[in-house]
């Protein structure tokens, strides 16, 4: 299930890092899964918390049965956004195209909504709710790309390094994907004037275990800005622990 920590790194108006929920599946009977399956799309269906609704369909997808998405259909057109991106997650990772474009679709998405979708946030006014609202809509579109891992959205999020309302979970999905064309990019990232994007580039290429990006990163070991999430640390101390972590790689490879 999300942890509190997992609901907070989806919206970074809440101000901490990344958690990745794992689904595990045993292998049971034909007519088994065929329940299990009935079962996980009622759930989907009437569960309209986002973040539990995902563990539903990380579930749904892991039993690698196309035969739902029929019944799933209705929940594409979904007037809040959140529960139209976890749906299109479910098409997209069983291989129906409908799911990738609609996050696409989402991501680009500057539209008025209903307001009061997702999760509760402090406003000052309409417009300011209806801002934020699209910017959640957006960052969680976003961070789905990540969750689905398929090298295709790479070109799509790189863009979206310098955009100020989905920039902070790019990272970490460029990382989840794993594609190597991501770390140009990432190494770039690290001359970004926000130390948060600094900090969390230099996360995403130690998860790529880029050595090539090593000098850019040896670059930081002076810079004391602190980041705003995760007790606010500082840059340098991100960079020492990349290099360290890099360094030990290739010292235990020698």
């Amino acid at each position: 299930m999300f942890d509190g920590q997992t609901v907070k790194r989806i919206f970074p108006i809440l101000k901490l890092i990344p958690l990745v929920v794992s689904v595990v599946v045993l292998t049971k009977p034909a007519s088994a899964q065929h329940n299990d399956a009935t079962r996980l799309v009622k759930l989907f269906q009437t569960n309209r918390t986002f973040y539990s609704q995902f563990n539903n369909a990380k579930e749904i997808v892991a039993l690698n049965d196309p035969s739902v998405l029929r019944e799933l259909e209705p929940s594409l057109k979904d007037d809040d956004r959140l529960v139209r991106g976890n749906a299109a997650f479910i098409f997209a990772a069983l291989g129906d195209d409908r799911g990738f474009k609609i996050i696409c679709e989402i991501l680009k998405d500057h539209s008025s909504r209903r307001p009061g979708q997702g999760v509760g946030m402090a406003c000052t006014s309409p417009t300011g709710c209806m801002q934020q609202e699209i910017r959640q809509d957006r960052y969680y579109a976003a961070h789905l790309l990540g969750d689905l891992k398929q090298p295709r959205a790479v070109p799509i999020l790189i863009p979206l390094l310098k955009d100020p309302d989905v920039q902070h979970i790019v990272p970490w999905s460029l990382a989840q994907i794993g594609d190597h064309e991501a770390v140009a990019p990432l190494i770039e990232t690290l001359n970004d004037p926000n130390p948060d994007m600094r900090w969390l580039a230099i996360d995403a290429i130690e998860t790529f275990k880029a050595k090539e990006a090593l000098p850019q990163i040896r670059a930081l070991l002076t810079d004391d800005a602190h980041i705003h999430f995760d007790g606010g640390g500082l840059v340098s101390s991100k960079a020492k622990e990349a290099i360290e972590e890099m360094s030990s790689e290739k010292a235990s490879k020698q």
